[in-house]
């Protein structure tokens, strides 16, 4: 018996990365499935990937109609919406803040903060009768910082703290509201940030050399603890911030 049969799922930046891994993880553990992203391609192939339990639904999380609708489709498709991953994101420049374009700062903000709060908003209102959960795709950045990333650690710290008050706001109806925060995952996101460090060499890899373990993670490696938050195991958790980091954040801060 899978750990999510009988369960309803949106997911946001489903169309690959940790998106997708997530969304094969809870398809293969019974989950009926709404996928959203930008990239209508890749994500109808992994619709198409899955089957008939997936449906596709093209969404800019950063436009609230399309976000409320998003939500909807969930409870018109599968009958409810149960579980709810945020994890739609952008990494931005890599910039000092003195010469921080406004407009880039705006546009992180606007897909990281915004639309964790859009998809806040409307899940939670879906799942006021019924609880369920949700988990918001953070990351160490949320509760650490390097230079020139001040956009992305922002909005990454802007995430916990609407995570926090969405737990405490979503307690009394059950719903249950935490983060997964990864160091750098194995992922296309991944490639554009070693791409802003200067990185030509898929074999040289700083980030991933500077994780304790060594090594970057995988897209799997993430989507596990987030079926945890989802399930039932996890019935007594919210408000938390689960590092899935190869022992970052036990570093230097």
């Amino acid at each position: 018996m899978g750990k999510l049969n009988g369960k309803v799922a949106v997911i946001t930046g489903a169309a690959r990365g940790i998106g997708a891994a997530a969304s094969r993880l809870f398809a293969s553990e019974g989950a009926k499935l709404v996928l959203a992203d930008v990239l209508e391609q890749p994500l109808e192939a992994l619709v198409k990937e899955i089957g008939p339990n997936a449906v596709a639904m093209p969404t800019d999380v950063t436009n609230e109609n399309q976000v409320k609708s998003l939500m909807a489709e969930a409870v018109s498709s599968f009958g409810s919406l149960d579980i709810t991953l945020l994890n739609a994101g952008i990494e931005g420049a890599l910039e000092p803040i003195t010469d921080y374009d406004p407009m880039t700062f705006d546009r992180v903000m606007a897909v990281n903060v915004r639309g964790v709060w859009l998809g806040l908003k409307y899940a939670m209102k879906a799942m006021e009768k019924n609880g369920g959960s949700i988990v918001v795709t953070a990351s160490t950045a949320g509760i650490r910082a390097i230079p020139n990333m001040s956009a992305y650690i922002a909005s990454k710290h802007a995430a916990v703290g609407l995570m926090r008050s969405a737990a405490v706001e979503g307690a009394p109806h059950n719903i249950r509201v935490n983060t997964v925060n990864p160091s750098p995952i194995e992922t296309p996101m991944m490639e554009a940030l070693e791409q802003l460090h200067g990185v030509s060499d898929r074999n040289d890899q700083p980030l991933a050399r500077a994780t304790p373990l060594g090594r970057y993670g995988q897209p799997e490696e993430v989507a596990r603890m987030m079926l945890f938050l989802a399930s039932d195991d996890s019935s007594f958790c919210t408000g938390g911030v689960y590092m899935v980091d190869g022992g970052v954040s036990a570093g230097r801060r």
